[in-house]
């Protein structure tokens, strides 16, 4: 939503200061937006592996649902992670191996479905706690093991970002090539009069204006959310690992989801009482 309201506002305080000085229908140009969205398509595919080119479409048209990683989601993840816990320190680590192995029929998971719907992080979760239950018991072996993991996950969260972040800084070069193009298809008209001259000028400018438009107006904007959402999906991931983390050396389950809950980024972070209240209506 988020994004569209600001694409409307982009439109319209463009159009708001155009239109009293200026006619709507010289900047309709079909074969100009054809040149450079072309080119800048063009060269994205060019330039970038095919899941990459996917997951930038992909991702850039979820922009308009909101953020998923809102303090809902958080509180579902401590739910689950305090009730996954629990079941191991009452009634011992193989009792959620059942769990682990599918969770997809797992009462434990599909008590979260949010959390259950984010393949990776359901994954993240029962990779981890299979391993324990498998014996890795040392935590800074399994510490540096979810380190590595994460980084690998967050530099290819970012790619679909940077490579649109790319075309934003090609589209102005793009704008210029349909500008040159349509100033060398005004060159066959010098034998017309001023007004044939002057249109076929205003549309070979209209070229660069369009070009510096999409890329500063759209294009690099959704780059920049689009890191604004791998960043968020980091710090979730982070939470996950601080859950596991506490609950491998030793902290009782209530200690462990505090430990999750401080790494909360703070404008999704619900309050102690908030999480005390929801945790025992888990029980």
């Amino acid at each position: 939503m988020k994004a569209i309201i600001g694409t409307l506002v982009v439109i319209a305080t463009l159009l708001g200061g155009y239109l009293p000085h200026g006619g709507f229908a010289i900047l309709v140009q079909p074969l100009e937006v054809l040149i450079i969205c072309g080119g800048a398509i063009g060269a994205y595919i060019i330039a970038n592996p095919g899941w990459v080119v996917k997951a930038g479409v992909t991702n850039s048209l979820a922009l308009a649902k909101p953020d998923p990683y809102n303090q809902a989601l958080y509180m579902e993840l401590l739910g689950l992670m305090f009730k996954i816990f629990n079941k191991a320190r009452r009634e011992g680590l193989m009792s959620i191996e059942a769990d682990v192995e599918d969770p997809h029929a797992s009462e434990l998971f599909n008590s979260a479905p949010k959390v259950a719907a984010n393949h990776h992080a359901q994954d993240f979760i029962c990779d981890y706690l299979r391993l324990m239950i498998s014996g890795a018991s040392n935590p800074y072996q399994l510490e540096d093991l979810m380190i590595l993991e994460l980084d690998a996950h967050h530099h290819e969260a970012m790619m679909p970002s940077a490579a649109i972040g790319k075309v934003a800084e090609g589209l102005p070069a793009f704008g210029i090539v349909a500008a040159v193009l349509g100033i060398i298809v005004t060159m066959g008209y010098l034998d017309a009069g001023p007004m044939e001259i002057a249109h076929h000028m205003s549309v070979a400018l209209v070229g660069t204006f369009l070009g510096i438009l999409f890329a500063y107006g759209f294009v690099a904007p959704i780059s920049s959310d689009l890191a604004n959402r791998a960043e968020a999906e980091s710090a979730f991931f982070t939470v996950i690992k601080t859950s596991l983390m506490a609950n491998l050396n030793g902290y009782a389950p209530q200690i462990a989801i505090e430990f999750s809950r401080k790494a909360i980024p703070s404008k999704q972070r619900p309050s102690f009482g908030e999480v005390d209240e929801f945790l025992q209506s888990q029980k």
